[in-house]
C-alpha cells in the first residue's frame, strides 16, 4: 500500500521523472524540449535541493508515485536561485537545443528563461501568501485522495513553520488539476490571469501524519 513519507535523497532521480512524466497539462512531456532534464530542472530539482525538508512523497516501497515539493520563504527561495543555482543551470543549457518537431506553448527558450529568472515567482501577493508549492502524481495514483493528503501535509509543515498561506501557479490547460485544487479550497489571486492561473489556500487547519 503506498505511504505518504518525507522526501529522502535517494528519490531525487524519481521526482525528476515523476516531474517529466507529467510536465505536458498533466501528461509527458518526454521527448517535448530538446533535454528531458529541463523540466525537472526548474520545477522539481531546485525545490529539494534548497528545502527537502518541506518534500513529501507517496511511495509503494521504493517506488515514488508523486509529490509535493516546496519553500516557505519564496523571496529567500529567488536570491537562492540567483546565487545557487542559476549559473549551473546557465552551463548545462546555455542556448535551446535542436528542434523536436513538437511545438509546446510554453517554448524551450521560455523554459531557458525561467531556470535563470527566477523573479518570475516574487507575485504581488508574496505578503501575504510567502510560500509556494508543487505536487505531481502520476496517473495511477490519481483520484485515490493522495493529493488532497500530500498538499494537507505540506500545508501542515508550513504552519509549524509560522508560514499563513501558499501559493501555485499552473497551466491552464490543465482542467483536472484546476478542478482538484478547487475541490481543496484554493482560490484565485488578484494577480491571476487567464492564461496563467495563480491560487493561494491558508496553511491552517490543515496537516496530515506523515510515516518516518
Amino acid at each position: 500500500m503506498p505511504e505518504i513519507r518525507p522526501y529522502r535523497p535517494a528519490d531525487r532521480e524519481q521526482v525528476a521523472r515523476i516531474c517529466l512524466l507529467t510536465a505536458a497539462a498533466g501528461g509527458d512531456a518526454t521527448g517535448v524540449y530538446s533535454d528531458d532534464a529541463l523540466m525537472p530542472e526548474v520545477f522539481a530539482l531546485p525545490y529539494v535541493e534548497y528545502a527537502p525538508e518541506l518534500a513529501f512523497v507517496v511511495a509503494d516501497g521504493e517506488r515514488v508515485l508523486g509529490y509535493v515539493i516546496g519553500v516557505a520563504d519564496t523571496a529567500a527561495f529567488v536570491e537562492w536561485w540567483r546565487r545557487e543555482w542559476a549559473p549551473g543551470f546557465a552551463a548545462r543549457h546555455p542556448s535551446p537545443g535542436a528542434p523536436t518537431g513538437r511545438e509546446p506553448d510554453f517554448t524551450e527558450a521560455q523554459l531557458l528563461e525561467a531556470g535563470t529568472a527566477p523573479e518570475r515567482m516574487l507575485i504581488d501577493e508574496l505578503a501575504e501568501y510567502p510560500a509556494h508549492l508543487h505536487i505531481d502524481l502520476l496517473p495511477e495514483l490519481q483520484g485515490q485522495g493522495f493529493g488532497r493528503r500530500l498538499i494537507d501535509t505540506l500545508r501542515g509543515a508550513l504552519a509549524a513553520r509560522g508560514v499563513p498561506a501558499v501559493h501555485l501557479g499552473m497551466d491552464a490547460a490543465n482542467i483536472g488539476a484546476r478542478a482538484f485544487y478547487d475541490r481543496l479550497g484554493f482560490h484565485e489571486l488578484p494577480s491571476s490571469r487567464v492564461n496563467s492561473p495563480l491560487l493561494g489556500i491558508a496553511t491552517s487547519q490543515a496537516g496530515a501524519a506523515v510515516s518516518d
